[in-house]
């Protein structure tokens, strides 16, 4: 049965890109830079250029976390794992405000550019507008993503023209010959290298889509390759567009003017697409702007409401929160997110939006920062990023440093504010959710004198994660299953004639001394070197003598007699599967992998009985393989496979990423080479890449079931 608080894995890497671009795309180019430009003048765009930059050591941090802890909920995960619950409700109230906050200013921009095209009051087009979000959220993240990619492909290119076309205007020779160019940029500072550094805080606001990314994680595809990788192709696609874009409204706004500017893009297309027809580019840049904030309502609407219904999971917030809806959303969240965007609108200033929502997410990158170095020091195993932020710590250290001094340059409105929502997270969860939360975060592990009150089950939990999460690309377990040794016991046998059989298959393999591998399967406390699932024991070592993982599995078809040599342990149920993984005391990272992949196995449901029925080594190894990456294919006269009866292994023209990897002859399973000459009855499982495995399967294997039902 599916878990109904459980998000679906729908979004891939231009999924990652949509949602974080185009949650950026909106009010930070749209609106904010002429607001911004009050603070700093000319030096606007030299602003977006380093808020870009400065925001590198959130996002190597935001990056790494997320691939080790793809949950729903992102920074408010992070920081209850990593500080803990309190932190948590903190860090999770602060930044549920900051997106909501940015995304009501996205959404009010809709309804001033549509002012601009239509007689429209503006406040009642951004409620209309957040309704539709929410019901298009309704139906989904895949569907909202779908939405998303539209918008800002659409965006992209528009914007792009729009930086071409301005930067031809701008750099004629004529304009470069007009002395009026320059004058728009001078003075460059005009409140000096304070008022640079108060802009950079304010329109820190416009990066916020990144974070939107750790929000949505547990929804991800391939973690690993596809946060990173999205969040950085985002990042430089946003901020050169930022830079060059502000650049041109700079150049050809007056100054003045432009400080007063609400909709400085179309403003600037004014004197920009001089090949379109009369306020062609004014039109063309307010659908764009309306496709922009769309986007940014959109996914702002979606991240946001991950962050209650990660809470109401975890007990911080109503469990009401965590209800997910038939189409698989999170409903109680997204209605409730719905509605405070909709008061924020309502009740607040532009300007004083963004203050508070650039001052909160500055206050959680400090603790983002933190948690990467508290994680990295509680040495916990399966806190197992894909990866890991370069230039650690300095880079958080660094990160830590820049969010302070950019809090202070925005004002003590915002921060009051922001320590307003500190203590009414410290209240909440001193009143609400303290007697319902038992855990702490990873930095009760890496400091001593805090380990009475170390958590022990957080391992467990990243251990769980770590089994959702998969194998790593690269990581060798299929050919490690392949390789494994598997014996299909027919009589009684004890644990502890299982142990030597065991010892001295792995000494005979890697040279050991069998009393050594023995010690290392059987530590001086069973949680050190085994699992218990229903009938299966999992022992797992690391020995740094072992090159590379193997793995021999035993099944009995009689229950195994004797007793394990634990003190204080008795088995609770009657065991008939013993597994044994060994690796390298230099990979334990692997090791855990591969380890939560072979739990993620013997867990599913009949495991037991359906290998216990099982004789053949092969259909063992299929089984425990189970994925799209194989396919077994039997030697039949008068099928198309037939054709490779007879002749060598290596004369058979097969796709170049598949390997034939086993091959089962009379019972018996061996792994064949090249000059293996095959023969009728054989059994071959071949290994490859799913679009290969495809075509074997439809070249080889459909016209056996055409033969059984020619409807097929």
């Amino acid at each position: 049965m599916a878990n109904k608080s459980k998000l679906q894995k729908d979004l891939g890497l231009f999924d990652v890109f949509a949602i974080s671009t185009g949650a950026m795309f909106s009010s930070g180019f749209f609106l904010l830079p002429g607001i911004a430009s009050h603070y700093t003048g000319p030096s606007v765009f030299l602003a977006y250029l380093l808020a870009g930059v400065l925001i590198l050591p959130a996002m190597f941090s935001i990056a790494e976390i997320s691939t080790a802890l793809p949950r729903s909920g992102g920074a408010y995960f992070f920081l209850d794992r990593s500080l803990g619950p309190v932190m948590g409700t903190i860090g999770g109230l602060g930044t549920y405000f900051a997106l909501m906050l940015k995304t009501a200013f996205a959404i009010i921009g809709i309804g001033a550019y549509a002012a601009i095209i239509w007689d429209v009051p503006t406040k009642i087009v951004a409620i209309i507008a957040t309704i539709f979000f929410m019901a298009l959220n309704l139906v989904g993240a895949k569907k909202t993503s779908a939405f998303q990619k539209v918008f800002v492909v659409f965006l992209i290119v528009i914007l792009i023209t729009f930086i071409v076309d301005g930067l031809l205007s701008i750099f004629t020779t004529e304009s470069i010959k007009n002395e009026s160019i320059t004058s728009q940029f001078t003075p460059f500072f005009s409140n000096g290298i304070g008022g640079l550094a108060t802009t950079v805080g304010f329109v820190f606001v416009s990066y916020l889509g990144l974070t939107q990314i750790a929000s949505v994680a547990e929804e991800i595809k391939k973690p690993e390759r596809n946060i990173p990788l999205g969040m950085i192709l985002s990042l430089v696609v946003t901020g050169l567009i930022y830079g060059l874009g502000v650049f041109i409204m700079v150049a050809v706004i007056e100054p003045s003017a432009l400080a007063n500017e609400m909709a400085p893009a179309a403003t600037a297309a004014k004197q920009i697409f001089k090949w379109l027809p009369d306020n062609g580019g004014v039109w063309l840049m307010s659908i764009a702007a309306l496709a922009a904030f769309a986007s940014t309502g959109n996914a702002g609407l979606l991240s946001a409401s991950r962050y209650p219904f990660a809470m109401g999971r975890d007990k911080l917030f109503p469990v009401v929160l965590s209800k997910i809806g038939r189409k698989g959303s999170p409903v109680v969240a997204i209605l409730l997110t719905t509605a405070l965007i909709i008061l924020f609108i309502l009740l607040l200033s532009e300007e004083g939006i963004v203050k508070l929502a650039s001052t909160f997410q500055l206050l959680i990158f400090i603790f983002i920062n933190f948690s990467v170095i508290v994680f990295r020091n509680s040495k916990i195993e399966s806190y197992d990023p894909g990866y890991l932020s370069p230039l650690y710590p300095f880079m958080q250290i660094v990160g830590i440093i820049i969010s302070f001094i950019l809090i202070i340059y925005l004002g003590w409105m915002p921060v009051l504010f922001t320590s307003g929502i500190v203590v009414m997270g410290l209240l909440w969860y001193h009143f609400h959710s303290r007697g319902k939360v038992k855990r702490e975060g990873a930095v009760y592990h890496w400091f001593a004198l805090l380990g009475k009150n170390q958590y022990d089950e957080l391992e467990n939990e990243l251990m769980t994660i770590l089994k959702e999460k998969g194998l790593r690309e690269g990581d060798p377990f299929d050919e490690t299953v392949i390789k494994s040794k598997i014996s299909v016991l027919k009589v009684p046998t004890t644990f502890e004639e299982i142990l030597n059989k065991v010892s001295h298959n792995f000494c005979a393999k890697f040279n050991l001394c069998q009393d050594e591998v023995i010690h290392k399967f059987i530590h001086s406390t069973p949680d050190e070197s085994f699992i218990a699932l229903p009938n299966v024991l999992v022992f797992h070592a690391k020995h740094k003598d072992v090159l590379e993982p193997s793995i021999q599995i035993l099944i009995s078809k009689h229950i195994i007699g004797g007793s394990l040599p634990f003190k204080n342990y008795e088995l609770k149920m009657p065991v008939q599967i013993c597994v044994f993984l060994i690796n390298s005391e230099d990979n334990p990272k692997q090791q855990l992998r591969m380890l939560s992949r072979i739990l993620d196995i013997l867990d599913r449901e009949h495991v037991v009985k359906a290998l216990i029925n099982m004789d053949s080594h092969r259909e063992i190894k299929e089984y425990l393989l189970q994925n799209e990456r194989f396919v077994s294919i039997k030697l039949l006269e008068g099928t198309p496979q037939g054709q490779m009866i007879g002749r060598q292994l290596k004369d058979i023209q097969l796709p170049k990423d598949v390997l034939v990897a086993l091959v089962e002859r009379n019972n018996k399973t061996f792994a064949p080479n090249g000059s293996t000459i095959l023969m009728a009855n054989d059994i071959l499982t071949i290994l490859g890449e799913i679009k290969s495995i495809s075509k074997l399967y439809k070249e080889y294997l459909k016209y056996e079931f055409e033969k059984l039902d020619p409807k097929f």
